[in-house]
C-alpha cells in the first residue's frame, strides 16, 4: 500500500490519463484502503464510465458506499450482479454488511452463509458475530480479484454458477492489509477472515418472503358463464397438459407456461384464473402488487423470487398476477435501474433456472393495458399467448344474471330482457346492478315483515339506473393501438370488435 506521498503521483497521473483504466482503478483501491473514502469512491465511479460492468470495480465501490455508510447506494451498486447466479462470493459479503446496517438480517444472513458456504477464505469474523454466526478457522485466504468461484452445494433456488475467472487489471481492495488505528472503519475486520461454516456445510435455505397465500379455489368453470372460447384457450394451454401428462409428453410438451389475459376491466379475468385452479384441483396463489413491490431496492425482486419458489413447492399451482402490467412494463419507459431489475427478475423467474423448474406451474396474468407489457414477456416460454377476454354478449350477460341470483329469492325471471337492456355491461357492471335491486328489495322486505322475491321488473328498473363504467373508454384508448401500432399483429384480435360492428365504441 502506498503512503500519502507515494498518492500524489498516481492522483497526477489519472489526471494526465484519465482513460487509463488500470491507473484508475489502482488509484482508487489504494485511496480505499488508505481510508479517504470519498475520494476513492469518486475514483471509482470513473473507472465505472470506463467499464460498467466489471465485477471488481463495482464491489470497491460498494465497499466505499459502505464504509461511507451509504447501504442504500451499495445495494444498488451491487444488485445487478446479485439476481444473476456466480456473482463472487466477496460480493455477497459486502452485500450482507449492507443488509445488515438496514436492519435486514435475515437476508443479510442468508446473503453471508451463501458466500461462506461457496468460499469459506471470505468469511468475516466480526460480520459473523454480529449474525450468530459460529465461526472457525479459515484455511486459506483467497485473491477475489482472480477468483474462481467453487461449486456450490444443490439448492432449489440456483443452478450451479460459472466459475468468476475475470481478472482485475490491478491490485484489489480486499487483498492490501488494513487501515490504521486512525482510520479503522467498523466494516473492515481486524482479525483474518474466519469461515461460518466447513467446506462441505449445507448451505441454508434463504428466509421465505413469500407475501402471498396459496389457497384452493372452489370455483370451476361451471361457475363462469359464457366466454366459451376464452375457457377452451385456458384448457388446452394450461390444464390438459396436467390431467393428460403422458399424451403431451410424447410430444415433447410440459405442464406449465403462461398466459396473459387482457381486456375491459371488471370482465372477469380473476374469476377465471380462480375458476382454472379450481378446475384443475391446483393450487391458487393470487398475486397482488402489495405482495411484490417494496420500498427498498433488491426487495422486491426477492418477493418476487420468494413468491415463485412457493409454487414450486405447491405445484401443480395456478400462480395469477393480476395488474401484472405494473411488475413487467416496458423498460424502455423506466428511470431507475432498479425498476428495471424487476422486470429482469420476473423473466428470469418465467424462464426458470433449469428446464423443469417451472414445470406444474401454471402462470395467469391479468391486465386491461396490455400495450404497455414489455414486448420480452410475449416471447415464446412466457407469456407467449395472449387471450383476449371480450365484454359479454347477450347471452353470457344473462348467464352471469342467472348465476348472480341462484341464492336469492326469486319469483319467475326473464333473465334474457334484463340482458337486452345492459349492453356493454360488463360482469362487474351486471354485480352492480343485482346488488341495486336486492337492496331496493330488501327495503320492501323489511317494511312488509317478510322475504319479497326479486321480479325483472326489480332488475330492469336497476339497470336502467346504472351505467357502463369503463368498456366505451377502454376500446376508444384500444382504437389506437389497433389502428395506428399493430405492425406486429399482436393486437389482431381486437380489429372485429373496432371495425366489424360487434359493438358500437
Amino acid at each position: 500500500m502506498l503512503d500519502d506521498a507515494g498518492l500524489q503521483p498516481l492522483r497526477e497521473a489519472a489526471r494526465l490519463s484519465p482513460d487509463n483504466l488500470p491507473l484508475r482503478q489502482l488509484l482508487a483501491n489504494q485511496l480505499l484502503a488508505k481510508g479517504y473514502l470519498a475520494e476513492a469512491e469518486a475514483e471509482f465511479r470513473a473507472a465505472l464510465v470506463l467499464a460498467p460492468k466489471d465485477v471488481n470495480i463495482t464491489m470497491g465501490l460498494a465497499e466505499a458506499f459502505v464504509r461511507q455508510s451509504a447501504h442504500g447506494a451499495a445495494l444498488a451498486a451491487l444488485e445487478p450482479f446479485l439476481v444473476t447466479p456466480g456473482y463472487p462470493p466477496p460480493m455477497g459479503v459486502i452485500a450482507a454488511r449492507a443488509l445488515l446496517a438496514e436492519g435486514d438480517v435475515a437476508a443479510a444472513a442468508y446473503r453471508y452463509h451463501e458466500a461462506v458456504s461457496r468460499d469459506p477464505s471470505v468469511a468475516d469474523a466480526a460480520l459473523a458475530t454480529r449474525l450468530a454466526a459460529p465461526p472457525v478457522t479459515p484455511s486459506a485466504p483467497a485473491h477475489p480479484a482472480a477468483y474462481t468461484t467453487p461449486a456450490p452445494s444443490p439448492s432449489p433456488y440456483a443452478t450451479p454458477a460459472p466459475p468468476y475467472t475475470t481478472p482485475a487489471p490491478s491490485a484489489s481492495p480486499y487483498a492490501t492489509p488494513a487501515p490504521s488505528a486512525s482510520s479503522a472503519s467498523p466494516y473492515t475486520p481486524s482479525a483474518p477472515p474466519a469461515p461460518a461454516y466447513g467446506t462441505g456445510a449445507q448451505r441454508p435455505a434463504p428466509p421465505d418472503r413469500a407475501n402471498a397465500e396459496v389457497e384452493r379455489s372452489g370455483t370451476t368453470f361451471a361457475d363462469v358463464a359464457g366466454m366459451e372460447a376464452v375457457k377452451e384457450a385456458l384448457r388446452v394451454k394450461l390444464l390438459l397438459p396436467v390431467q393428460q401428462p403422458e399424451l403431451f409428453a410424447a410430444f415433447g410438451k410440459r405442464a406449465g407456461g403462461g398466459v396473459l389475459l387482457y381486456g375491459p376491466p371488471g370482465g372477469g379475468k380473476t374469476h377465471l384464473a380462480r375458476a382454472a385452479a379450481g378446475e384443475l384441483g391446483a393450487s391458487f396463489v393470487n398475486v397482488g402488487l402489495a405482495d411484490i413491490l417494496d420500498m427498498y431496492i433488491g426487495s422486491s425482486e426477492r418477493n418476487l423470487r420468494s413468491t415463485f419458489e412457493m409454487a414450486r413447492r405447491n405445484r401443480p399451482c395456478v400462480l395469477f398476477f393480476d395488474e401484472v402490467d405494473a411488475l413487467a412494463a416496458r423498460r424502455s419507459d423506466m428511470r431507475q435501474a432498479h425498476n428495471r431489475q424487476l422486470v429482469n427478475q420476473f423473466l428470469a423467474e418465467l424462464d426458470g433456472v433449469d428446464q423443469n423448474a417451472n414445470e406444474g406451474v401454471l402462470v395467469l396474468a391479468a391486465t386491461n393495458a396490455p400495450w404497455y407489457i414489455d414486448v420480452a414477456f410475449r416471447r415464446p416460454g412466457r407469456f407467449d399467448q395472449l387471450v383476449f377476454v371480450p365484454p359479454p354478449d347477450a347471452s353470457a350477460r344473462a348467464a352471469i344474471l342467472r348465476i348472480l341470483c341462484r341464492d336469492k329469492p326469486l319469483a319467475e325471471m326473464d333473465f334474457d330482457a334484463v340482458a337486452r337492456v345492459t349492453e356493454h355491461f360488463v360482469g362487474a357492471d351486471l354485480k352492480g346492478v343485482v346488488d341495486r335491486a336486492v337492496e331496493a328489495k330488501l327495503h320492501q322486505s323489511i317494511s312488509a315483515g317478510r322475504a319479497i322475491p326479486l321480479e325483472t321488473p326489480d332488475l330492469l328498473a336497476a339497470a336502467q339506473a346504472a351505467r357502463p363504467t369503463s368498456v366505451r373508454e377502454w376500446f376508444g384508448t384500444a382504437r389506437n393501438y389497433v389502428m395506428h401500432a399493430n405492425d406486429s399483429g399482436a393486437w389482431d384480435e381486437l380489429m372485429p370488435w373496432i371495425k366489424g360492428g360487434k359493438g358500437k365504441w
